[in-house]
């Protein structure tokens, strides 16, 4: 009995880690429908709703080029309740502000910009503790990894669902306010079933404050993406992907449920569809998905997840056959994120890992701000379907990817790389390879030592 009680103990920080990042994610699907409608709204234009999707995540980038070093000396316990705490107020100032006539559309633009730059380092916080939690509550990295995505997925899939019923029935400004609400219960979830954890605290020992550590820091992050070709193809490839999915929820559905799908109804039971389907994949891949090559799911995954939605919209007016490539998209989809993160945790050490995965945020998502604007422009230039098929091309080249680099080889893990060289060197020496693996520091150092050193930050 009390060792049961002593295992439960440590499954709490987990717990209420995946807990609180899946009602901050629910939050965000509302703002995710919310905001834009709020924008065609209150102002009918679709380049006024592409201009505040710029606004929203331009500070994501910024945030994360700047915020590795920043999270681990506040504590990525600290920071992620600071960040939803901001994020909080910054959404419940729009209908506010909207309700007693303040609100002009600048003001709307400043408050999305600060709750994306708020936003990013919350998010940092919680996915980097989450092998220490995995570990501490004894499960595996891949099985937390899935169930980390599966939850979020599903999160998603309830907020999109919600935010389409509350439009239509309540209104935008009522999904804003139940937002503003979760990421109150996100933080208080952290404060409470995150304690006591060292790799929660505020790292110590390290160097005084200084813009020149600061800057080392930076470096140290940059230099270990930049050297690891895979990690660098993956930034590559998914900042193409962020930026023609922002320019899809921020404008392209939006426009196209209003036009063609008869409102946010849709928008909510469409985003609702490809959440289940990525909650879907994500359980499978953390079932059965290590029994098979991670290069070969990944590749057909990744083609399949994305373009074809572009596709279907563009030359349908109709919501069931978009209703359907959602879903089969979104199981698709699920299985990305599991296999990225699985490859990231492998790759970095811990002393790295905020560092890196702010580095790998600000790539990745660097095209996001330019995704919402291009739509919204290329809506009002060459109309809803031209719009759609243009950046649906853009997103099949960029998933070609692993079919066209030599670095996508090296996704495999440790065991299944050590597979390959039994199969080459006998099983003598892939057993001997296995047993001993070169340390986390030696590969880091190897890593740093080839990268190019560029000062410079942030999943």
């Amino acid at each position: 009995m009390l060792r049961h009680r002593h295992r439960h103990r440590h499954r709490i920080p987990l717990a209420a880690t995946l807990a609180a990042n899946s009602i901050s994610t629910a939050g965000t699907s509302l703002t995710l429908i919310g905001v834009p409608w709020f924008v065609l709204e209150t102002t009918g234009s679709a380049g006024r709703a592409g201009v505040v999707a710029f606004c929203a995540t331009l500070p994501i980038v910024l945030a994360a080029l700047i915020g590795g070093p920043f999270i681990d000396r506040i504590g990525r316990r600290r920071v992620a309740i600071a960040s939803d705490t901001v994020c909080g107020l910054a959404i419940a100032a729009i209908p506010v502000l909207h309700h007693v006539g303040a609100l002009e559309f600048w003001m709307l633009c400043a408050l999305m910009a600060l709750n994306g730059f708020a936003h990013t380092p919350g998010n940092t916080a919680r996915y980097v503790l989450i092998p220490d939690l995995a570990e501490h509550a004894g499960t595996t990295l891949p099985r937390a990894a899935s169930l980390f995505d599966a939850v979020s997925r599903g999160a998603r899939m309830v907020g999109a669902a919600l935010a389409g019923v509350l439009i239509a029935f309540a209104g935008s400004e009522t999904v804003l306010l139940l937002d503003a609400g979760t990421f109150g219960l996100s933080a208080l979830l952290i404060a409470v079933g995150v304690r006591g954890l060292a790799s929660a605290e505020p790292r110590k020992g390290g160097a005084p404050v200084s813009l020149h550590t600061y800057g080392t820091e930076l470096r140290e992050g940059y230099g270990h993406l930049l050297g690891n070709r895979l990690l660098l193809s993956v930034v590559v490839m998914v900042m193409f992907m962020n930026g023609t999915d922002q320019g899809w929820n921020a404008v392209l559905l939006p426009v196209h449920a209003e036009a063609e799908l008869g409102g946010a109804k849709a928008i909510g039971l469409l985003t609702a569809l490809f959440g289940a389907g990525g909650l879907t994949g994500a359980l499978l891949y953390g079932a059965v998905g290590h029994r098979f090559s991670r290069r070969a799911v990944f590749t057909v995954c990744v083609i399949l997840c994305g373009a074809p939605r572009f596709l279907v919209a563009a030359v349908t007016g109709t919501t069931l056959p978009l209703a359907v490539t959602m879903l089969l998209g979104g199981i698709a989809g699920g299985v990305l994120n599991p296999i990225l993160t699985t490859v990231l945790y492998e790759r970095v050490p811990d002393r790295l890992r905020s560092r890196v995965s702010g580095a790998l945020t600000a790539g990745c998502e660097f095209a996001m701000p330019l995704g919402g604007l291009a739509a919204g422009l290329l809506v009002e230039g060459v109309g809803s379907s031209g719009a759609l098929l243009a950046m649906g091309g853009v997103y099949f080249v960029a998933t070609l990817s692993p079919l066209v680099f030599p670095s996508w080889r090296t996704m495999e893990g440790p065991a299944e790389e050590a597979g390959r060289a039994e199969a080459v060197a006998g099983p003598g020496a892939a057993a001997q390879e296995a047993s001993v693996p070169p340390p986390d520091d030696t590969y880091e150092e190897e890593v740093s030592s080839s990268a190019p050193s560029r000062p410079a930050p942030a999943p």
